[in-house]
């Protein structure tokens, strides 16, 4: 069997029909979209059409969509500007314990630079309580930031609950929706946001760009300086080639979203019920429903989850054990810690994210090999060995 890619959360393929969107802008479409030539007007053209299919696809205006170099980018844009741009007003930002890093190290720097953060705790699935966010509120809050989906437990957020104790409370709204992009239906006056972050390369589009919807009239600075492009809000030339792609991207997302969402929904259960039928002592972290359609993330007890990844890969399979952007760092996840997933499962936790070209076959061949290898793994782990003589019924009292 070929290689099986089960790491979409982390980035996915590019879709054909976005390469082949993309390739005039990289050849003979190749103006810069600033210059007021031919070449430059056929590139200002492609990226205000791209910017109204964004608009369409999120229910927003075209002026409320900024182009930016991915998600980190949007959100460092959306809580460093409003803070900087409303600091006269408050200097209060509210945030959760499982936020994507770039939102974390955001408010991290913000914290160095005088203002305070308050990081809401989650409950054993990964939610945030909408009245812990009304009750954190007060009369010196800038802005609230919850992502609407995590990326690596795949829990959906209450994101519209949230957004409307916001805007109730007076105070402006962010939600990273980057790993929620082209899996969940996304309508910012559904949701009540006032800023939003995608990512393209989430979606089946190219890497290094995306988006920063703004709702008008909200008070925000410029994170890059330079330039005017993007309306004098985001400095550089614009990326034409990748603008195309992630507009392309987004809505033939739009238009695949509805029915793969029910066929990965099922093919994520088939696959999380094997696991856990066949895996003894393994356990499904975030929400067992409010997930995202693609998301499988298991802990295991007696078993790294490096050397499950190592192990899977040489088999064929890719998968991974959390954040892509964290997967060098020796420091157990955030996002499993928040939710109080025992120390020894954390430890031993992998994450498999399912995408359009996952098959039934695949997940089933997948479930063997995990089984084979995570019984292989136990067997020459003293752990897994303390673990059976300490409690060979099942887990731990203790835990």
């Amino acid at each position: 069997m070929p290689m099986i890619y089960l790491d979409h959360a982390a980035t996915t393929p590019v879709d054909p029909a976005v390469v082949a969107a993309m390739l005039p802008y990289l050849q003979e479409r190749f103006g810069n979209p600033s210059s007021i030539h031919s070449y430059g007007r056929q590139a200002r053209a492609a990226v205000d059409d791209a910017r109204d299919t964004v608009a369409r696809c999120l229910g927003a205006r075209s002026e409320e969509i900024y182009f930016t170099g991915g998600g980190t980018e949007a959100d460092n844009t959306a809580l460093i500007g409003v803070a900087e741009a409303n600091a006269d007003r408050g200097d209060h930002l509210i945030t959760s314990a499982i936020e994507h890093h770039a939102v974390l190290d955001t408010c991290a720097h913000l914290e160095a630079r005088g203002f305070r953060v308050t990081t809401l705790p989650v409950d054993e699935h990964g939610l945030v309580d909408p009245d812990d966010v009304r009750r954190a509120i007060t009369d010196r809050t800038l802005l609230v930031s919850i992502m609407l989906a995590n990326n690596e437990i795949g829990t959906v957020e209450p994101v519209a609950e949230i957004g409307r104790a916001c805007r109730e409370a007076g105070v402006l709204f962010h939600t990273d929706a980057v790993q929620a992009g082209g899996a969940l239906p996304i309508d910012v006056e559904a949701l009540r946001v006032d800023f939003l972050s995608l990512s393209a390369h989430k979606f089946y589009g190219p890497k290094g760009v995306g988006i920063l919807y703004a709702r008008r009239r909200t008070r925000w600075n410029n994170l890059l300086h330079g330039g005017g492009q993007e309306r004098a809000r985001r400095a550089g030339t614009e990326n034409v080639p990748g603008i195309v792609g992630l507009a392309t991207a987004l809505a033939l997302s739009a238009e695949k979203r509805e029915s793969e969402a029910v066929r990965l929904t099922a093919l994520r259960d088939r696959f999380i019920e094997a696991v856990l039928a066949r895996v003894p002592r393994s356990r499904l972290n975030g929400h067992p429903t409010r997930r995202l359609p693609n998301n499988a993330n298991l802990s295991l007890e007696g078993v790294e989850g490096e050397a499950l990844l190592l192990n899977l890969d040489m088999m064929g399979i890719a998968a991974s054990s959390g954040s892509a952007c964290t997967s060098g760092s020796l420091e157990p996840s955030h996002v499993l810690r928040a939710i109080r997933v025992p120390a020894e499962a954390v430890q031993g936790s992998i994450r498999f994210s399912l995408g359009r070209s996952t098959t039934a076959e695949e997940v089933d061949h997948v479930v063997d090999a995990f089984a084979e290898t995570a019984a292989r793994l136990r067997a020459m782990s003293p752990l897994w060995q303390e673990a059976v003589e300490c409690c060979p019924g099942g887990r731990c009292e203790t835990d």
